[in-house]
């Protein structure tokens, strides 16, 4: 696993359009919010705007990325002489995706960590560990699953649209608006729950029993991507 995980990384440093999606975009994003953090705290929290900042990452970073990577390997027969080997298809795949796992976990903890020293540190801190660790989870495994009905790197362009501006806009949603009103719906949603808990580490004042309980649907949405991955995923290029 760790040979394929190096070897892709090296392919990864090596694509500038890769590079592009995978951390311009995201530090950008991330830099403009925390730059106009007072406007942004204003209309939602600080922890809106964390909870925009982990989104963002794992859906331009982590999610886009992880279904290129996979949509590339498929169409240039990686991932079929991969299987030639004696390694195994959850070793296959686990080694493709670590490196753009690590890179958006780094890439997350840098600038929320600068967010935190510029603006204050969360009141959770363990908390919202396990809170970017579920969002991340859930969007790699949605990743997978995207990955099999994606023909090429240039189709995973549209196909990755769709989820990835949607858990940007339920952030935002979640962020502003509270979950006093619709709350199922907003934490059924793909990012809500998961979102509702990262403002909520991030300002404080909710058990963490209570908070606990908005793993939940992440979690939920972990268990529907595995399944759909197992069902979609491709290993040779369709016909």
């Amino acid at each position: 696993m760790l040979s394929i995980a190096y070897s892709e990384l090296i392919s990864i440093l090596r694509n500038r359009a890769v590079l592009v999606t995978n951390l311009i975009m995201p530090v950008a994003a991330s830099a403009f919010f925390i730059y106009f953090r007072d406007v942004f705290e204003r209309i939602g929290s600080l922890g809106y705007i964390a909870a925009v900042i982990v989104s963002t990452i794992g859906a331009f970073s982590l999610y886009t990325t992880a279904v290129t990577t996979l949509a590339a390997r498929r169409q240039n027969l990686f991932l079929k002489r991969l299987r030639s080997t004696a390694a195994r298809d959850p070793a296959i795949l686990s080694g493709l995706v670590l490196p753009v796992s690590v890179i958006a976990l780094v890439q997350v903890v840098l600038i929320l960590g600068v967010f935190a020293a510029v603006s204050g540190r969360p009141a959770n801190i363990p908390l919202l560990a396990v809170a970017v660790a579920a969002t991340f989870v859930m969007l790699l495994a949605l990743g997978i699953a995207t990955a099999g009905f994606t023909r090429s790197p240039e189709h995973a362009q549209v196909t990755t649209l769709p989820l990835s501006l949607s858990t940007i806009t339920v952030a935002s949603w979640v962020g502003i608006t509270g979950t006093e009103s619709l709350t199922l719906l907003k934490r059924l949603l793909p990012g809500g729950s998961a979102t509702e808990l990262v403002v909520n580490t991030w300002n404080g004042g909710v058990p963490v029993t209570e908070a606990l309980v908005l793993l939940a649907p992440t979690l939920g949405w972990v268990v529907v991507a595995t399944a759909l991955a197992a069902k979609l995923f491709r290993w040779e290029p369709r016909q």
